[in-house]
């Protein structure tokens, strides 16, 4: 567990830099369903749905990449980060099981991430 208090800075840069990769969405919102969820929509609301959803991403990956370097923010950042993966995690499971076998990679590393994250928040208390 010391290994992850070590080496968090460079643990939340990776899922930080795959949340800001979802920039993509906003410009081709199209792409980042098919990508992710091997469908697309063709209404105008979801994809502005679509684009929002990537933003919201973008930023989250930007929290998660500024809390990397400001220790001062990164409980928070990993906390908001725990918190939505977890919420989106859950959203698949319990109303998306037509998308489970598109997504299981995403849901495999996403509670990865949750539980290194939940490891670290722990241990780091502890050590206060």
């Amino acid at each position: 567990m010391n290994i992850i208090v070590k080496h968090i800075k460079w643990i939340m840069l990776v899922p930080g830099l795959l949340a800001c990769s979802m920039i993509f969405a906003v410009f081709t919102p199209q792409t980042s369903l098919i990508n992710i969820f091997g469908e697309s929509f063709a209404e105008p609301l979801a994809l502005i749905v679509v684009r929002s959803w990537g933003f919201l991403l973008f930023l989250l990956g930007s929290l998660l990449i500024y809390g990397a370097f400001k220790p001062t923010y990164r409980n928070l950042a990993l906390i908001i980060s725990i918190l939505n993966k977890v919420i989106f995690i859950a959203i698949l499971i319990f109303f998306g099981d037509q998308y489970l076998d598109k997504t299981m990679f995403t849901i495999i590393l996403d509670s990865i991430f949750v539980i290194i994250f939940i490891a670290y928040l722990f241990k780091a208390k502890s050590l206060d």
